[in-house]
């Protein structure tokens, strides 16, 4: 889990799946809402609630797990919507990792 970076990134929603396989997350800010969007082993996609957090103290779980990008693109986890539904409204920010 990194933190969210200040300077927005400048991407469109057909490069979105792109950025996040190279970058493995970025944070999606819509609505008042802030999701983390993440790979889990590189292998399933999830978002996550940074609002609520677990025993653990990390984000709690907004979507279910999938394995491929295009069916994490098409889950309804934004009060129903999905991510291109809520795209032009949404900011997208990077996870930095701390060093």
């Amino acid at each position: 889990m990194g933190t969210k970076a200040t300077e927005e990134l400048d991407v469109s929603f057909d490069e979105l799946p792109m950025y996040l396989r190279a970058h493995h997350s970025a944070y999606m800010e819509v609505n008042g809402a802030l999701y983390y969007l993440t790979d889990v082993n590189d292998m399933y996609w999830r978002a996550q609630d940074t609002a609520k957090l677990n025993e653990k103290g990390h984000y709690t779980d907004a979507s279910e797990l999938v394995p491929t990008m295009a069916e994490f693109m098409a889950l309804p986890f934004v009060d129903g919507k999905t991510i291109e539904e809520v795209f032009d409204e949404a900011v997208f920010y990077a996870s930095e990792k701390s060093e």
